[in-house]
């Protein structure tokens, strides 16, 4: 079932121009002055940002900042209103489905079966776009690397459906590194999981930037994203408030009036990263 997955949603693979390497600090994902409209409303007014091979990038901001809509515009599985999306230099628009997947990889904030798939089943579709490629021979080396990766290779005969929110989770991350693809890009990969496993899945993430890919991931967890981040995006009102690293963007004064929330932020007493904490009453 699952070639036949395959087949029907990346036909004709072979001739197709497989990705090349890319060189730290290539830009794999480019917003430009970008505005996207959701029923009416500017969800995000003017965005420019670009993630660039060997980082991981975090956008951060509080419900509502257009942190997720942010990411499936550069993902193309949203279409600008006005503005460019580049996805290795070239328009999103102009890639074929097929091309794309390729290059780039996509965990939603939630993942739906219909189908009683196995755990190994799910995280094999993420091979999907090298059906018919002359790299479809790595298929069964990835699924295995990816599953042992996050974890899950223990239960991997068991049911999709029958797993925790948290071992979802972790499966559909492991569909994503199946994949294989230089451009990364995470939606609340840590929301369901245990403080083990959100580390697990940082770590994965700069693991990943490590070997040149880009990543990108949205987290609410500020903590996370001081201590693994290369830069973060700091939303607000679907604008970017600001721009670089941890350390340089996460102030007391800027994160109290994003999140309208009182905190405090000092330096970790062992690695000097940025720690945030809510000020509260007595």
């Amino acid at each position: 079932m699952i070639t036949r997955i395959a087949e029907r949603l990346f036909p004709s693979g072979r001739g197709r121009a497989l990705p090349g390497a890319s060189a730290p600090g290539d830009p794999l994902a480019e917003a430009s002055d970008l505005v996207v409209r959701l029923g009416g409303r500017e969800v995000l007014a003017g965005v420019s940002l670009t993630a660039r091979a060997g980082e991981v990038l975090a956008l951060v901001g509080p419900n509502g900042a257009g942190k997720s809509t942010l990411l499936a515009a550069l993902a193309a599985d949203l279409p600008a209103d006005r503005g460019t999306v580049r996805v290795c230099g070239r328009p999103v628009a102009e890639w074929p489905a097929r091309e794309l997947a390729l290059r780039r990889a996509v965990l939603p904030q939630a993942a739906a079966l219909s189908f009683p798939f196995t755990v190994e089943d799910v995280v094999r579709m993420g091979r999907a776009p090298w059906a018919g490629t002359a790299r479809d021979d790595e298929d069964d080396r990835a699924v295995r690397e990816a599953m042992a990766a996050t974890e899950v290779d223990g239960f991997a005969a068991r049911p999709f459906s029958a797993l925790s929110g948290g071992e979802r989770a972790r499966v559909a991350l492991a569909r994503v590194l199946a994949q294989r693809t230089a451009l990364l890009l995470l939606d609340e990969p840590t929301a369901a999981l245990d403080l083990r496993h959100q580390e697990l899945v940082l770590r994965i993430c700069r693991e990943r930037a490590a070997a040149g890919d880009a990543v990108v991931v949205v987290l609410h967890d500020l903590g996370l994203a001081a201590a693994y981040a290369d830069r973060a995006a700091v939303l607000r009102a679907g604008a970017v408030a600001a721009l670089g690293a941890p350390a340089a963007v996460f102030t007391g004064e800027l994160l109290s009036e994003v999140y309208r929330q009182p905190v405090e932020v000092f330096a970790h007493p062992r690695t000097g990263a940025p720690v945030v904490a809510p000020i509260r009453g007595s």
